[in-house]
């Protein structure tokens, strides 16, 4: 368990990592902590967006929308490669989550993947992650087409690594949404366990550090988007669900 960062020292720590950084207005005191806890803070949770051009991604993760007010994450990284702070402080982007991934995450005990998820928000058994994790939405369709440029996965290693490195953890507290609540699918297009690996490789470092050759990303398989749209499919009939339930 930590003390979250100060909206300087998480920046400070972006920026030593090698991250190029936009501050999107008031983002230092953007947050939902009037209705909520925030810390202490346990770990990172990586998003993919479902959205289409990066002003219009950093817009909607600031100001949230109908039902969702924002800030719904602390960093955006678009296309560009860039990290775009928009809220320090609570926010709405990791929802409930398993108490047994959080564990996990927290004592860092788990092999090449935290225990499989059992809980998503609204479920009796979960707990509340945006009191706990920090949050960075990538700019995605999340489709398992839209391509990750090498840049922005290099920027979302760095960005993940930076907050790691700040607070003295390893890599294997950077976990992925799909890993935090089973009602989710992102990110999709790559693996948190390959992710995980380049943070590690990243902390055995100095923070000015650069691979040599930076890996690319690899295109999707069908497999690969095809089960992306099964457990998105799956994901959109559990919260149709909750809501036929509610509105009985």
């Amino acid at each position: 368990m930590a003390t979250p960062l100060t909206a300087t020292a998480f920046l400070n720590a972006l920026r030593a990592e090698g991250v190029t950084v936009v501050e999107v207005g008031s983002w230092r005191t953007h947050n939902r902590n009037s209705v909520g806890a925030w810390g202490p803070v346990n770990g990172i949770v990586v998003h993919h967006t479902v959205t289409k051009g990066t002003q219009n991604t950093v817009a909607i993760c600031r100001d949230g929308y109908t039902g969702l007010p924002g800030p719904l994450c602390h960093g955006v990284i678009g296309k560009d490669g860039v990290v775009y702070l928009v809220g320090m402080g609570r926010a709405n982007h990791a929802g409930g989550g398993d108490g047994d991934v959080l564990n996990a995450v927290i004592a860092e005990s788990y092999a090449t993947k935290p225990p499989a998820t059992r809980f998503g928000q609204g479920d009796a058994g979960a707990v509340d992650g945006n009191s706990r994790l920090y949050g960075f939405e990538c700019e995605n369709l999340g489709d398992g087409k839209d391509p990750w440029p090498t840049k922005q996965v290099e920027t979302i290693v760095r960005a993940t690594a930076a907050v790691c490195r700040a607070h003295g953890w390893g890599s294997k507290s950077v976990i992925g949404h799909l890993e935090w609540s089973n009602q989710k699918s992102d990110p999709v297009g790559f693996t948190m366990p390959a992710i995980r690996t380049r943070v590690a490789e990243r902390l055995a470092h100095a923070s000015n550090w650069s691979p040599s050759t930076p890996p690319t990303t690899p295109t999707p398989t069908l497999e690969s988007r095809v089960a992306a749209l099964e457990k998105l499919v799956a994901a959109q009939g559990v919260r149709i669900a909750a809501l036929e339930k509610k509105a009985a």
